[in-house]
C-alpha cells in the first residue's frame, strides 16, 4: 500500500514537474527529482550514483534557470529596469496562459528599458535577448525533467511488469 502511494505521488510530481518547466510558479526539475526519490524509497530501482548525478544536474539546471535569462538579456543590452520589467511582465502574463507569459515578458522588458531612457530599438533588442534566454532555459528544464520522468516511468513499468516471485 505504501509503495503504491509513493508511486502515485511520484507520477503526479512528474506531470507537475513537466508543467513546472513552463509555468514559472512551479519548480519543474526539482519536482521530478523528488519523484525519483519517492520511487527509490518505494522499491530502490536506482543506483546511488544515479541519484547523486541527477541531484547535481537538477541543482545546475535550477541555477541556469536564473542565470541564463539575465545573462542573455544583458548580452542583448537590457538594463536592470528592463530585466525587472521582464520578470514582472512574465509573472503577470503567467495568469494568461504561456502565450501571456511571453507577451508579458516582451511588454515588461520593453517598458522597463524605455523607462531607463533606451530607444525603442534598443528596448526591442533587449526583449529579444530576454525571450531567447527564457526559451533556452525552458528547453533545458524540459530535457532534464523529461529525462527524469522517463526514468521514473521505465522503473515503475519494470517493477509492475515483473512476474511475481521474480527478482
Amino acid at each position: 500500500m505504501m509503495e503504491t502511494t509513493l508511486i502515485i505521488i511520484a507520477v503526479i510530481l512528474c506531470i507537475a514537474g513537466l508543467l513546472g518547466c513552463i509555468v514559472p510558479a512551479l519548480p519543474g526539475p526539482p519536482m521530478n527529482f523528488i519523484a525519483m526519490l519517492l520511487v527509490q524509497w518505494a522499491f530502490s530501482p536506482f543506483r546511488l550514483r544515479t541519484i547523486i548525478a541527477w541531484c547535481i544536474i537538477t541543482v545546475i539546471v535550477v541555477m541556469l534557470d536564473y542565470l541564463i535569462p539575465v545573462w542573455t538579456a544583458r548580452k542583448f543590452g537590457a538594463t536592470r529596469q528592463g530585466i525587472n520589467g521582464a520578470v514582472i511582465g512574465m509573472f503577470i502574463g503567467m495568469f494568461f496562459t504561456p502565450v501571456g507569459m511571453i507577451g508579458g515578458l516582451i511588454i515588461g522588458s520593453i517598458a522597463g528599458d524605455l523607462m531607463a531612457r533606451r530607444t525603442l530599438g534598443q528596448a526591442a533588442t533587449a526583449a529579444a535577448g530576454s525571450i531567447f534566454g527564457t526559451l533556452l532555459t525552458i528547453g533545458i528544464k524540459l530535457i532534464c525533467a523529461g529525462w527524469m520522468t522517463l526514468l521514473v516511468i521505465i522503473q515503475v513499468w519494470h517493477h509492475f511488469s515483473e512476474p511475481a516471485g521474480h527478482v
